[in-house]
């Protein structure tokens, strides 16, 4: 399985790539959460994001599912407990957001693991409790 993990540090060229998968839709998503990060700052919890993140989405008519549920497989059984994506983007991003200071390694395997049993090829992991957003690109 290769991982491709693409970072907010260089964001003028994040987005010039003609190869980027779902440019333009990773491109609207990103100018959302740059709004909602412009106007609430840091320092709330990762709910009030969610929060404005959808109300974001309801007011530009976006196809989206909030806290979606998703079973898991295992030898051909379906287990017990399931996850559930913070959001996932028109049937083909997953959104993870975040906030606290830095993203760790465990969120990416989390979020890794996530697109391995949705079979869905890009994650965002949005992270709003920095000075500014910051985000990185998941690619399965």
């Amino acid at each position: 399985m290769d991982i491709d993990i693409q970072g907010f540090e260089e964001p003028n060229t994040l987005f010039e790539s003609k190869d980027l998968i779902y440019k333009n839709e990773v491109y609207q998503i990103i100018g959302i959460c740059m709004e909602i990060h412009r106007i609430l700052g840091k320092g709330f919890k990762e709910i009030v994001y969610k929060d404005a993140m959808e109300y974001e989405f309801k007011q530009l008519n976006l196809n989206y599912e909030r806290e979606k549920n998703y079973e898991i497989e295992y030898k051909s059984t379906i287990l017990a407990h399931s996850f559930s994506a913070d959001f996932i983007y028109d049937d083909k991003i997953i959104l993870e957001v975040k906030a606290q200071q830095g993203v760790i390694e465990d969120h990416f395997k989390q979020t890794i693991n996530y697109l391995a049993a949705t079979k869905l090829k890009l994650a965002l992991i949005i992270n709003f409790g920095e000075d500014s957003l910051k985000f990185k690109r998941l690619i399965l």
